[in-house]
């Protein structure tokens, strides 16, 4: 048998990520207790029987979708597991708990042979659904963090964020509306001026669901939702008619309302102007971006080794600020290998993208590929600030089982995607 057929170069990656779970637990378990026991292995034993099963589910039913994606994202999770074991290690076997379920909703996901049809035929079920969801917080919302933010749904422990979901759904609903409208929307049927823009009726149901959905999660104060879902928007339109105006005009719009939420809104202004000059209130709401930028500074280029550093000076470490402790523990070099391994994902992902069938293959994977990788920059630039603080989340990495979820669906989503690009069922 071909080589090809048992993905031996996916094996291999994996076998790299479950080499990387080990070596990472050692080193905390090590730094912190000073001895290696077995129950120490436990996290990195759960990821890599995880990402084996993985693999051998992917060698029966999916011989033919990409071999990198999901090695890439286990060696993320493992460095999520890593440092959650070396942060909140009480709450590490909840983060098992949820990579699990990510890999086992990823296989499915990779393996329904009709899924693509049935989610173009579906589109505005899905987003509706979505929708619905994020509406639901409203009036059912928990704050499980105590953050002032009533995202989840749930109880107890047993909660999840709809908005996470919203954006795999908001990118489904638009690849297939696009995917219908894509000629109109391309060349456009209305001249305002020099401008060639498409006639309202046709945008009108798109704006619609997009806008609802960005009114929702302002009104929850979901400033990173928000933004996300924001260039995830421009990103999809933009691959799906190659007419800059639109991100020009969009990034315009983005600006306005930014600069009437800054004068309406005392949230935003609060995070506006902790970002502008965090030193004003250095003990208050400026300390944690402050305590970031000292553990970056602290780690220098090869930083302080696993357990070495003093990462939980950073509130939320683990969840808003993972790149702080890795800057910290493994330097500027370890940092920038994790950026790279997610410049690796998206490049996989736009590759699928390119390969696609037909056009709405096409935009769903450039679509759910462009939100990770915003995803990441969004954090990645908050942590260091670039930008304001938006609270979202580091996919694979930070503590939280919605996004961590979430983003094994994408990995399946793509593996889909592209199994079905290679002739296979």
């Amino acid at each position: 048998m071909r080589a090809n057929a048992w993905r031996l170069d996916e094996l291999r990656l994996i076998l790299a990520a479950c080499l990387l779970a080990a070596l990472g637990v050692s080193l905390v378990s090590l730094g912190s207790r000073g001895v290696v026991s077995p129950t120490s292995l436990l996290p990195a034993v759960v990821l890599a029987a995880s990402l084996l099963i993985g693999w051998l589910w992917l060698r029966i039913r999916c011989g033919k979708a990409d071999q990198v994606l999901f090695p890439l994202a286990g060696i993320l999770s493992a460095m999520g597991i890593i440092l959650v074991f070396r942060l909140e290690p009480d709450s590490s076997v909840h983060q098992l708990i949820w990579m699990v379920t990510g890999i086992t909703l990823m296989l499915a996901t990779a393996s329904f042979p009709r899924l693509l049809g049935w989610l173009k035929r579906y589109k505005y079920t899905w987003m509706i659904a979505g929708i619905g969801l994020v509406a639901l917080t409203l009036v059912f919302g928990v704050d499980p963090n105590g953050s002032g933010a009533r995202l989840w749904l749930g109880f107890g422990e047993n909660v999840f964020q709809p908005s996470e979901m919203l954006k795999v759904l908001l990118v489904v609903f638009l690849a297939g509306y696009v995917d219908d409208k894509r000629e109109i929307i391309s060349y456009g049927t209305y001249r305002l001026g020099p401008l060639q823009l498409p006639a309202l009726p046709y945008l009108a149901p798109m704006l619609a669901m997009w806008g609802l959905s960005i009114l929702l999660l302002l009104g929850q104060k979901d400033l990173g939702a928000t933004f996300l879902l924001f260039a995830a928007f421009l990103a999809v339109l933009y691959m799906a008619s190659s007419r800059l105006i639109y991100v020009w005009g969009g990034l315009a719009m983005f600006l306005v309302a930014a600069y009437g939420a800054y004068h309406v809104s005392n949230h935003v202004a609060t995070r506006v102007d902790v970002w502008l000059n965090p030193w004003v209130d250095s003990d208050g709401k400026g300390y944690q971006i402050i305590q970031s930028l000292l553990a970056f500074a602290s780690g220098g280029i090869f930083g302080t080794g696993l357990a070495k550093g003093y990462p939980k000076t950073v509130p939320a470490v683990h969840t808003d600020f993972p790149l702080a402790a890795i800057g910290e523990e493994l330097g500027l070099l370890g940092t920038l290998g994790v950026l790279a391994l997610y410049l690796l994902f998206v490049y996989r992902g736009f590759k699928i993208a390119l390969e696609a069938r037909n056009t709405f293959s096409q935009m769903l994977a450039a679509g759910v590929t462009a939100s990770v990788g915003i995803q990441t920059l969004i954090i990645a630039a908050g942590n260091i600030k670039l930008i304001p603080l938006t609270g979202i989340t580091l996919p694979f990495i930070s503590y939280g089982g919605s996004s961590l979820v979430t983003n094994f669906i994408i990995v399946g989503l793509l593996l889909r995607i592209s199994q079905e690009s290679a002739g296979a069922p």
